[in-house]
């Protein structure tokens, strides 16, 4: 019925989010078609406008438009593996916050994943140490054991940025890529994308709580969060400046008092600069005696470290300052437990892991 013509092509592409192909035949003249068809088509449905004809030179025309929408996904599954009955997902995503691509995993536990009767359930976020990916824990920490039978969503972020190319970014193994130490850097040039603290707290879990595929799975409104050694300091440092945002927080061999240990002082120096009163911002013992958490009746902390750990013999972790804070502090509900002989490792954190699952599951709603 119409002619085929030759057409104007240009394509339009929107920021991260759409890229538009948009085809128009301004020369087709139609005398007895009063409308402009507009076929767009999705990855998931293709559909047609009719919208009131154009008139040109007292005649009607017909503009064809071909536009094809695609939108982009916040998070790229890289794979997906079959865990205790649930799945993990290994994911990507662009961050605006770190300006870098982010690799994050992601466990979802049978209940949520029920065919027949799935459900949204609560979600613990887990920080790794110095030096670590979203890979070490949940390979090695047998996190999803328990949170498969209980009913938990795990969350692994990364510990750094990555591919910033900042000068001495890969010098050191605490200091730099895979130690950003869960801060949002002050100092130039970590400033520009070392911001750890934001992407944990804010960015990540409103990326996956608004995401397409898997934000039906995750209760956004029960979310727990512990780590180990340097994510153990996360850990703890972002639950004690966010009263209220997570339900409870536990941690493996944390270094909870940063700002007088030599991993601290070296982080806190490169992302914070000298002023020493910043780096109490984001220490757990100096957060602990604020005026948001002394006298609190129930803290909901859990912390473990081994008594053979060789970081906890040199003065890099001092939770017996952290104890002392809490005491002055006159906080009740936290625990601090010394497990004797266990070391700094990951067989240290899977002995261990159940109760740190059950102790998120409880303030969670599902003990």
């Amino acid at each position: 019925m119409f002619k085929s013509l030759a057409a104007k092509s240009r394509i339009v592409e929107l920021p991260r989010t759409l890229s538009i192909t948009h085809s128009t035949s301004p020369h087709h003249h139609l005398h007895h078609h009063h409308h402009r068809f507009t076929t767009l088509t999705s990855s998931t449905l293709t559909f047609t406008l009719i919208t009131p004809r154009h008139t040109f030179h007292n005649h009607t025309i017909i503009r064809s438009l071909n536009t094809t929408t695609t939108t982009k996904m916040p998070f790229e599954t890289k794979s997906t593996i079959r865990s205790f009955g649930g799945k993990l997902f290994k994911l990507s995503h662009d961050s605006s916050t770190t300006t870098t691509p982010m690799a994050v995993n992601l466990y979802l536990p049978p209940a949520a994943l029920n065919t027949s009767s799935p459900s949204k359930v609560p979600l613990l976020i887990y920080l790794s140490g110095l030096t670590c990916t979203p890979e070490n824990c949940s390979e090695k920490g047998f996190f999803q054991h328990r949170a498969s039978q209980l009913g938990l969503a795990i969350l692994y972020p990364d510990t750094s940025p990555r591919g910033l190319s900042l000068p001495g970014e890969t010098e050191s193994w605490d200091f730099g890529a895979g130690a950003g130490f869960y801060v949002n850097a002050a100092r130039e040039p970590w400033s520009s994308g070392y911001k750890m603290e934001e992407y944990v707290t804010s960015e990540l879990p409103s990326l996956l709580l608004s995401d397409p595929e898997y934000a039906k799975y995750i209760d956004g409104s029960k979310i727990s969060i512990t780590g180990h050694s340097m994510g153990g300091h996360g850990a703890l440092t972002l639950y004690l400046k966010n009263k209220g945002k997570y339900r409870s927080v536990s941690a493996f061999a944390p270094i909870c008092n940063p700002s007088n240990c030599p991993w601290g002082e070296k982080a806190f120096k490169g992302y914070l600069g000298d002023d020493r009163k910043e780096w109490a911002k984001n220490d757990a013992t100096e957060l602990i005696k604020t005026d948001a958490w002394k006298g609190e009746q129930d803290a909901k902390i859990l912390v473990d470290v081994g008594t053979g750990d060789n970081f906890y013999k040199q003065g890099q972790l001092l939770p017996e300052n952290f104890e002392k804070a809490v005491e002055e502090a006159g906080v009740k509900g936290v625990k601090v437990r010394y497990q004797e002989g266990y070391d700094h490792s990951y067989y240290f954190m899977a002995s261990f892991a159940d109760e740190h699952v059950d102790f998120a599951a409880k303030h969670l709603g599902l003990l």
